[in-house]
């Protein structure tokens, strides 16, 4: 998650420098990567109103889960605490688990998602919260 003041700093970078339309908020950029992230749908009046987006600089803007629907902020929060709670992977919207992001605890980037599968993403210090998917 950005902290407010990148937040603003990335809003006015992607509708001033890149002429992207107003509205789609930035608030959060991918771990370890700063060409892409989250956004939430602040288009009043838009039937995606509050809806989780995913934002690339070459990509563009994309409703989250891709072409199947949407998922509310709200909920995507909500279910990233039962995850974490549970400790286990996200049960999608659209019926799907993200299998290869479990929820983990770093001390440099705090909580990210990473693949337990490659042992790469997991040196000495960092808590898996793992279980049952």
């Amino acid at each position: 998650m950005l902290p407010l003041a990148d937040l603003v700093d990335e809003y006015r970078i992607r509708t001033r420098d890149w002429e992207r339309e107003t509205g789609i908020l930035p608030f959060a950029r991918t771990a370890g990567d700063t060409w892409s992230g989250w956004y939430v749908d602040a288009r009043g009046g838009e039937p995606s109103y509050g809806d989780l987006g995913h934002w690339s600089i070459d990509g563009g803007d994309d409703l989250y889960p891709l072409g199947r629907g949407s998922w509310p902020l709200v909920d995507w929060l909500e279910e990233i605490a039962a995850a974490l709670g549970e400790g286990r992977c996200l049960h999608r919207p659209d019926g799907m688990d993200d299998r290869h992001d479990w929820p983990v605890l770093t001390g440099s980037q705090g909580l990210t998602w990473a693949d337990p599968r490659d042992p790469r993403l997991f040196p000495d210090g960092v808590i898996t919260l793992d279980g049952p998917c």
